[in-house]
């Protein structure tokens, strides 16, 4: 059986998230269910325990102050992976040094690529899918009229389960302390 995977990601709500999220499940209505996310350390076994993880989680994020990000343009990770996205253009260095800062440790990983911040629309199966979704994505975005900024005031630490879904295990205010979800 393999590892199960943990992560911490920044849920991205109106009206960015939003749009993610629809153009999402006009593009792939199987993984619709998925919220729009920044990644900020991508899927992982850990290293030590969940609380463990939590504490790392806590005490970085208790240090760092809420910050604002601006989306960018839609591109793919093609040829390495079929994946159409938004790049974050301006504070992507927030998002880089939180990553560093967090992969330490219980949470510690080598990542596969390097960490590049940004939204993921939609991964599907094969570069030509990709590339037709990229089409769609950029025409969407370019006549997209709401704001491309987002606040990033909370990670949330994730576990990998079942059917492609991830579970939420505790949002982590930045600047704050852990909350643990209750009745798991």
């Amino acid at each position: 059986m393999p590892p199960v995977h943990y992560a911490l990601v920044a849920y991205v709500k109106a009206p960015v998230g939003e749009f993610v999220e629809r153009l999402r499940g006009e593009l792939h209505p199987a993984l619709s269910h998925l919220p729009a996310h920044l990644t900020v350390l991508p899927p992982r076994p850990l290293q030590g325990s969940e609380d463990e993880a939590r504490q790392v989680v806590e005490r970085i994020c208790r240090n760092a102050s809420p910050f604002e990000v601006v989306m960018g343009e839609v591109e793919t990770f093609i040829p390495v992976t079929p994946t159409v996205f938004i790049r974050v253009a301006h504070a992507a260095y927030r998002l880089r040094e939180l990553h560093d800062q967090l992969n330490i440790q219980a949470l510690q990983a080598e990542e596969p690529w390097p960490y590049m911040p940004h939204l993921t629309i939609v991964k599907v199966g094969t570069p030509e899918e990709a590339n037709n979704a990229f089409q769609v994505a950029e025409q969407r975005w370019s006549q997209y009229q709401g704001s491309r900024r987002v606040l990033i005031e909370e990670l949330t630490f994730v576990r990998e389960a079942p059917g492609e879904t991830w579970e939420d295990l505790a949002p982590v205010p930045l600047g704050g302390s852990l909350a643990v979800k209750r009745g798991r």
